[in-house]
């Protein structure tokens, strides 16, 4: 999956103004850096345990808001050895109201990449805006039968009897992730491949547990020839860097969030490792630098 052999001329339908894939590498492991897209939210969402003069503040100094913002939707693609890992999977296309998310699968075909590919995907939690992707018809009929899907078993067990009691999300959101969560079950439940803390998934690829976003939530971490990537998922969001302990609406545990948010920090200051996560800003490839507790996003240079 190198930039040479995954980019060939896209159809004319496929093309596109805007840059939607990113590819780089981590040691001998070959990343795509897709993006499914953009879904209008709440400024709230974003910062539940908060004044509305500090949250408007914050979104204000970052030219976004005030009610509403963008929030990015980006999956990976892995290639390790003989294994085509898909990281996540997008929202789908089934929900009314996000017209520019549930990219993933046109964008993927327009890189040369196949579902019927795919060996191995990762699902760092079972919302729905990371699991929705699987239950379009294109993609269903599209990735082979064998598929393994990894998932921890904390997050399974949640779904089975979901708790929402300490979100703060709209008002539909919770009945649509049952459904959502139901339905992923019923067409996958047969594929899992449920692992408890840590996994391998192919050389050099780990899923790990943090929980906190929701019991099960996981992240990835690729390392290879002394480089080191993680998918941090929904474990960080673009104020978790001035604001870590800001809560999200979305996090069933906010408190165990925000200590996962902050080792996941800290551990990427020390190591300057790069890093990726799901609603960071597209291609969301950089590092993290630290200044005693305050954190500092700094961007990667595209190489192109």
């Amino acid at each position: 999956m190198k930039v040479d052999n995954i980019t060939p001329a896209a159809p004319a339908a496929f093309e596109e103004l805007v840059p939607s894939r990113y590819a780089l590498k981590v040691g001998e492991i070959d990343v795509l850096v897709v993006s499914d897209g953009v879904l209008p939210l709440p400024t709230q969402t974003m910062s539940t345990n908060v004044t509305p003069a500090d949250r408007a503040a914050w979104f204000n100094d970052m030219f976004l808001g005030p009610d509403a913002f963008d929030w990015a939707l980006n999956v990976l693609v892995v290639r390790s050895g003989e294994q085509t890992i898909l990281v996540d999977a997008g929202l789908g296309g089934q929900f009314a109201g996000f017209p520019r998310a549930g990219q993933f699968p046109k964008r993927l075909k327009a890189a040369g990449i196949e579902l019927s590919s795919v060996t191995d995907i990762v699902i760092t939690h079972m919302h729905m805006d990371h699991i929705g992707g699987l239950l379009v018809d294109e993609v269903k009929n599209q990735l082979r039968p064998d598929v393994r899907i990894h998932v921890a078993a904390a997050e399974v067990d949640f779904w089975a009897s979901p708790d929402f009691s300490m979100t703060d999300m709209p008002a539909p959101v919770p009945d649509v992730l049952r459904r959502t969560a139901n339905q992923f079950m019923d067409a996958y439940g047969r594929q899992l491949q449920i692992f408890e803390e840590e996994h391998e998934v192919a050389p050099g690829v780990l899923a790990w547990r943090t929980g906190g976003h929701t019991p099960g939530h996981s992240v990835v971490r690729l390392t290879s020839a002394g480089e080191r990537l993680t998918f941090a998922g929904d474990a960080i969001f673009p104020v978790g860097f001035d604001h870590p302990d800001w809560h999200n609406g979305f996090e069933h545990d906010p408190e165990e969030s925000v200590r996962v948010r902050i080792q996941l920090l800290q551990d990427a200051a020390a190591s300057g490792e790069l890093l990726v996560a799901t609603h960071l800003p597209f291609p969301s490839v950089g590092r993290v630098a630290s200044d005693g507790g305050n954190f500092r996003w700094v961007a990667g240079f595209w190489d192109y």
